[in-house]
């Protein structure tokens, strides 16, 4: 009998933020190498990063390197040096807020240091590239669930144009390098490990603060709320679905694959859309408190709703997220009170 043919190689970027984190160790138990890359920047608190970090380094698969997208020259040379046959590019700079805050941190993350990371892929020749989007690249669409052939161009926010640029940038090199790229779009991922300026996370440290929380749209808002470890194991079954340009320009029904390109952009969400009101009664059963409910109205920039249709990821791979969002809650305010002694 053959010996099995090693598993690939993987340089994970933002392999210390929260959805980096478990995906390095989903990859990490499925026996893969796995090259992290993070700039361990102080968007939030760098301590939660480090201790992450700390963590996947306990692993033997894993190493690490610090650094910043926007260094076209250490990208490519820790590319070089490890020579993965998959990368996925997972580092951005994030938070719809904060981009009307500070623009240009979105330009020099999530365009330069893409087209820095997509520079490597093609030197290197990778078996597949994989880059995360949003569905926040849906913006003013109005018919949901959200189709991944839907159209995209009422985006709302600059985060959410630099990843639709992000994903047109990903089809231009795929088309003219044959650089096979799929491109992932994230629904409201939660979970342990997340981001403090995430709306669990801050709705979670209010209630048992017994601070006031504060809820738009007076919380007429629906999200499609994903549990993290579905999420990257939604990535991660992916990586063997590498899409391949059409010899004739024909498209199966419901596939985002392009008609002149080895590309193809999926939706990874929950396929269930949330109340807010509804997160909110979820997370005080899971605390035991009452939320001091502090109504505003709609947000600069936001969507009244989200929601994913994910059939296309069930064909590609047979998985679909499907934990219950009260569930999730619970497992994420164990962890909080855990990590931090509340």
């Amino acid at each position: 009998m053959s010996e099995p043919s090693p598993k690939p190689r993987v340089l994970i970027t933002g392999s210390a933020g929260f959805i980096g984190f478990h995906l390095t160790r989903e990859l990490l138990s499925r026996g893969h190498q796995v090259h992290g890359f993070d700039g361990m920047t102080d968007y939030y608190e760098v301590s939660l990063k480090e201790r992450r970090n700390a963590m996947l380094l306990q692993d033997p698969g894993y190493s690490f390197t610090q650094g910043m997208l926007e260094d076209a020259d250490l990208v490519m040379q820790v590319a070089r040096e490890f020579q993965p046959q998959v990368i996925i590019h997972l580092a951005a700079q994030a938070g719809v807020r904060y981009s009307l805050e500070n623009p240009r941190a979105y330009i020099d993350s999530n365009v330069v240091g893409t087209f820095n990371v997509m520079e490597a892929a093609r030197e290197l020749a990778v078996d597949h590239l994989m880059m995360a989007s949003t569905s926040s690249v849906y913006g003013a669409n109005e018919e949901m669930p959200f189709r991944e052939t839907d159209k995209v161009d009422t985006q709302l926010t600059i985060y959410a144009a630099t990843k639709k640029a992000n994903e047109m940038m990903g089809h231009t090199y795929a088309h003219l390098w044959n650089l096979p790229t799929t491109m992932f779009r994230f629904f409201t991922v939660y979970g342990p490990w997340g981001r403090p300026d995430m709306a669990l996370f801050k709705f979670v440290k209010a209630i048992l603060n017994e601070q006031p929380l504060d809820i738009y749209n007076n919380g007429e808002m629906y999200r499609d709320f994903t549990y993290v470890t579905d999420l990257v194991k939604g990535i991660a079954d992916l990586m063997a679905a590498i899409p391949e340009r059409p010899a004739d320009r024909i498209v199966p029904e419901g596939d985002s694959l392009s008609p002149v390109a080895p590309w193809r952009v999926v939706n990874i969400g929950n396929s269930d859309k949330v109340k807010l009101l509804d997160f909110v009664d979820a997370i005080e059963e899971a605390t035991g408190k009452t939320a001091i409910r502090n109504y505003m109205e709609m947000q600069k920039g936001d969507v009244e709703a989200t929601w994913a249709d994910a059939t296309l990821l069930q064909t590609l791979t047979g998985y679909r997220p499907e934990t219950n969002v009260r569930d999730g809650i619970a497992q994420f305010v164990a962890w909080y009170r855990d990590y931090y002694r509340v």
